[in-house]
């Protein structure tokens, strides 16, 4: 039985599609794509939090799902954000599977 406030289990993460991120539902934190390849590779340049929302996990809650979206939608992902390369995928490393190979990237 789970009780308290728990706010990371409340964290919906919302598809922009139009404006190529994903974003909590007050829009002010975010994970910005890219879509490279013919739409094939999905770009991730740019995770943002602010400092009044840092420490909740949800940096993490956006990069999965960006992951959960190109894994579906059969996309790989250039992970050219620091904190999706540096920390997220080390941390996380069951989603190295949909990273695009590095064998690949000559053909760019």
């Amino acid at each position: 039985m789970a009780t308290g406030s728990g706010d990371s289990a409340a964290v919906k993460i919302v598809w922009n599609e139009r404006q190529k991120r994903f974003e909590t539902e007050d829009k002010k934190a975010y994970l910005q794509y890219e879509l490279r390849n013919g739409g094939k590779l999905m770009d991730i340049v740019h995770t943002f939090v602010p400092s009044s929302k840092r420490g909740l996990g949800l940096a993490s809650h956006l990069a999965v799902a960006a992951f959960n979206h190109a894994q579906s939608n059969s996309l790989s992902v250039i992970p050219t954000c620091s904190y999706i390369s540096e920390t997220f995928v080390p941390r996380n490393p069951s989603w190295k599977p949909v990273l695009y190979s590095e064998d690949l990237k000559s053909s760019i």
